[in-house]
């Protein structure tokens, strides 16, 4: 560990102390990232599940992300938004592919959701490959892995054994942070998940690459709390380039204004100048919890990527008992099997 990479170390440790002295958060923990993090997975997941059913499994995938990434950059972080809006309403069940009236493809905030065929055609190769075999949602997971190193971001190992959920309710989808919401409502939800402050403000951190609708910023720009005001927050030359850029709802805007296109630390950077494009990022970086952990991300990218790839597998490991023990393997990800 070079100079740097300790000091930031310090500054996550001593971040810790200060969350276990915060009144509400005694039980938020913040490390360094470590090989023994990286082991602590799910007791029905394993690295080498498909070693002996599925050899090529890793193989196939990244070929083919490799290839779709080539072809349209921007999917690289749709596809990792996508994997991100699986496992927050049911755990990592490929619930989100399934594609019926009232699922939660079909729910409003679903419909900027990207990267769908994708894994129809990653699937499709599989089955010709290991017939009956890969479920869904471990080639989702694998593929956002894929995706994200593949725009410079960081390459992590990813457990299997998920099981493809049999249930999708559209209404489910109503408590996926829409970017709104406060400091506390994020943490108590990241907590719900099994996840801590320092997960929250590192996934956050996926919002370096990718793009976001006007329509969740324009409140930002005109009409900050029923003010009829622009939120004084946002630094003026960036929220004159937003007001030119949004003048639709239905326009998208890159979430990094600097480096969209690379998985790197300038999303904290853009922080500290009030160029944070989302309510909720933008608070990170001034709430007491938060901002410490955000201001010392942003110094070392190493720090950053392998912390990343840590908060990812327990992203990846949130699992529902449900779809657990009454899931499948779907031979097509978009239907549930027919018996």
């Amino acid at each position: 560990m070079n100079l740097s990479s300790f000091i930031i170390s310090l500054l996550l440790i001593s971040f810790c102390m200060s969350c276990l002295a915060y009144d509400n958060y005694q039980e938020t923990t913040l490390k360094v990232p470590s090989m023994a993090d990286l082991s602590a997975v799910d007791d029905d997941l394993s690295y080498s599940f498909y070693h002996e059913s599925c050899p090529d499994l890793e193989g196939i995938i990244y070929r083919k992300v490799k290839e779709w990434v080539a072809k349209d950059p921007t999917l690289a972080p749709s596809l990792l938004r996508l994997h991100y809006h699986d496992c927050v309403v049911r755990g990592c069940d490929a619930s989100i592919l399934l594609d019926h009236e009232g699922s939660e493809k079909a729910s409003n905030m679903s419909k900027s959701l990207r990267g769908f065929e994708v894994i129809d055609d990653i699937k499709a190769e599989i089955e010709k490959k290991c017939p009956k075999t890969v479920s869904c949602a471990d080639i989702l997971t694998t593929a956002a892995r894929d995706a994200t190193a593949l725009v410079k971001g960081p390459y992590w190992m990813v457990p299997f054994g998920r099981k493809d959920g049999r249930v999708s309710l559209a209404k489910e989808v109503a408590i996926v942070p829409k970017g709104s919401e406060s400091v506390t409502n994020l943490v108590e939800f990241f907590q719900s998940k099994g996840l801590n402050v320092l997960d929250l403000v590192v996934l956050s951190g996926a919002h370096t690459i990718g793009r976001t609708t006007c329509e969740s910023v324009q409140h930002r720009l005109y009409d900050y709390k029923g003010t009829k005001k622009p939120d004084p927050s946002l630094d003026p030359k960036y929220l004159n380039y937003l007001r030119r850029k949004c003048r639709w709802a239905s326009e998208n805007v890159n979430l990094d204004g600097e480096t969209p296109n690379t998985f790197d630390t300038q999303y904290y950077h853009n922080l500290k100048k009030n160029m944070g494009i989302l309510s909720t990022d933008q608070n990170l970086y001034s709430d007491s919890r938060t901002k410490p952990v955000a201001n010392g991300l942003s110094f070392d990218s190493t720090v950053f990527k392998n912390q990343f790839g840590v908060s990812m597998v327990k992203l990846s490991s949130i699992l529902d008992f449900a779809s657990q023990d009454d899931g499948e393997i779907r031979v097509d990800c978009k239907y549930v099997n027919k018996y």
